[in-house]
């Protein structure tokens, strides 16, 4: 169970964690602020986790720094999803609106979202610059990677817009995203998220790999590939919401307009 433990646990905090923030994005509005308060002092947590396990490179530290950067990516969809850390517009994109300045427009939605990435991010690195253990940085890396492929898809055009996950103070976002079977950028993002997530897979099991190596390496490779079945999951006609209704009928018995 070398990188069959690793692939579990990663399968299981990947639909665990995207259902708990689900239910905790359809609790009344005037929880939201609580949550994002506990949210933050979470993400203060998560990274002193990242600077603790940047040296362990045991097995233990290798899901340390996995879990650790998770709950950092965490702290951003939710603040996100809540509304905290958006941008600067906050209105749909007006019907006109095409090409670049269609473009402009979304990045305008987003900005503080994208800011917010760059600065987790230069934290993990800092946290974790030239200490053996990377998994946190590589987690996160993957994460910000594959998501900024979704967001241009979704902007570009895919089949499955999943609209229903977004809540009634982020509505406006939809009007930023099209609706059409694929687009041009979708086999190319698929091919080289698919090519990055085998190389991955390549130094996982590789027989040289250390115990630290190959449990490391798989649990990166794992959530590359769950990325890639989730840009399956826009453009093939599949209920992917299905896999969380526990999450949204549950939280649907707590919202509120």
């Amino acid at each position: 169970m070398r990188h069959g433990w690793p692939i579990l646990y990663t399968v299981l905090l990947w639909w665990f964690s995207t259902g708990v923030i689900m239910y905790l994005n359809g609790m009344p509005r005037a929880t939201h602020k609580w949550q994002m308060l506990a949210a933050t002092v979470l993400l203060g947590v998560a990274l002193c986790g990242v600077a603790v396990s940047a040296d362990d490179t045991r097995v233990s530290g290798a899901y340390f720094a996995f879990t650790a950067a998770l709950m950092v990516w965490a702290w951003q969809e939710l603040g996100f999803l809540l509304g905290y850390v958006t941008g600067p517009r906050r209105s749909a994109c007006p019907p006109g609106a095409r090409g670049w300045a269609r473009a402009g427009h979304a990045v305008m939605a987003i900005l503080y979202h994208e800011l917010a990435l760059l600065v987790l991010a230069a934290a993990l690195l800092a946290l974790t610059w030239q200490r053996p253990n990377q998994v946190a940085l590589w987690t996160f890396a993957a994460l910000w990677l594959m998501r900024l492929s979704a967001k241009l898809n979704v902007f570009l055009g895919v089949r499955n817009l999943n609209e229903q996950f977004l809540p009634e103070h982020l509505r406006y976002m939809h009007s930023y995203f099209r609706q059409r079977p694929s687009n041009a950028l979708f086999p190319v993002a698929v091919i080289a998220a698919t090519l990055l997530a085998a190389s991955v897979w390549q130094a996982a099991l590789n027989i040289d790999a250390t115990a630290f190596e190959a449990t490391a390496a798989s649990l990166v490779a794992a959530m590359l590939s769950l990325a890639v079945l989730e840009h399956w999951f826009m453009v093939l006609p599949l209920p992917s919401e299905r896999l969380w209704n526990w999450s949204l009928r549950a939280s649907s018995r707590h919202s509120k307009p």
